[in-house]
């Protein structure tokens, strides 16, 4: 069992910055790619970030290419995201992931992901 507990959500302006962290408990956190979803009101839970076992491959959706950073510390068992020039559009509530450890590199559909945080909530005003 993995649990994963998020923090760092919040309210910022448009084009400000927050930086998200998920703490995972367990042994395998660095045998699990570890990702971000968001899910906005009335909406389904879209893929954001997602970074591999080692750290070494990322990938990202094309609406947060290069305005969000996605790293992890395996030594503190946490995965961040790094968000910079939010805008409203990334209002949502943030969910951090853990695959199982036999899917590696970087997956990026819900169905590879096992566990799953409680989410933060993350609000850009315009």
């Amino acid at each position: 069992q993995v649990q994963l507990v998020e923090s760092g959500g919040g309210l910022v302006q448009a084009g400000g910055s927050l930086r998200l962290s998920c703490a995972a408990s367990g042994r395998t956190f660095s045998s699990r790619a570890m990702g971000w979803f968001r899910q906005a009101p009335g909406k389904e839970r879209d893929f954001v970030a997602v970074i591999s076992q080692t750290g070494g491959s990322t990938y990202y959706a094309d609406s947060v290419k290069g305005r969000f950073t996605i790293s992890r510390d395996n030594a503190k068992n946490t995965v961040y995201l790094q968000m910079n020039s939010l805008k409203p559009e990334d209002t949502a509530i943030y969910y951090c992931a853990a695959s199982e450890t036999t899917i590696w590199g970087t997956p990026s559909h819900r169905d590879q992901y096992s566990y799953w945080g409680q989410g933060t909530q993350v609000t850009v005003s315009s």
